[in-house]
């Protein structure tokens, strides 16, 4: 199966673009701090379906009529055929890193490397925009896409336990902060 991978244009962001984003948890990160770096064992928990989709308000869903050029923000997409199977959303973020604000490959289209097409595609992105590399944040109960990050190059260099917590002070989570760092 050919995959496309292709900058999303003015004229196609008005396009829906259904791609389902679902995963299964059936385990968690567990953190610990050894020598200055973190480490991590996963701890099985009973499994569940989630989306990110389903979690965002609408009230602060985020706008993506911006109009910041091409070095500042962009979205590609990860085509088969003339359906939609992936997209990444990348910026140039505070700290120079690029920042992947989004990543996303259709529940039925994983396990065929468009991830990792995505990756190399933001990683051509931030060295042509001279950034020091590439930084995203994640969840440690997405255990799958830890490990992607991490077959990707990426290292763990931080988290924070609190984040989610202004959504849903039950809300148990940890957000974990994974880094690309070119040489």
């Amino acid at each position: 199966m050919d995959i496309i991978i292709k900058e999303q244009l003015a004229e196609d962001e008005h396009k829906p673009i259904n791609i389902d984003g679902s995963f299964t948890v059936d385990g968690v990160l567990v953190l610990s701090l050894q020598n200055n770096q973190i480490t991590y064992t996963v701890q099985q928990v009973p499994p569940f379906e989630k989306s990110y989709a389903d979690e965002v308000p609408e009230e602060i869903d985020e706008d993506d009529s911006d109009d910041s050029d091409d070095l500042e923000r962009i979205v590609y997409l990860a085509i088969a055929g003339d359906r939609v199977v992936g997209q990444i959303k990348l910026k140039r973020n505070w700290n120079k890193y690029a920042y992947i604000e989004e990543i996303l490959v259709d529940k039925q289209y994983r396990g065929l490397n468009i991830g990792k097409k995505l990756i190399q595609q933001a990683i051509q992105w931030a060295k042509v925009g001279k950034m020091p590399g590439i930084m995203l944040e994640t969840q440690n109960n997405n255990v799958a896409a830890c490990k992607f990050y991490e077959s990707c190059g990426f290292v763990l260099g931080g988290f924070d336990a609190f984040v989610y917590k202004g959504l849903d002070q039950t809300n148990n989570e940890i957000a974990l902060y994974w880094y690309l760092v070119f040489e």
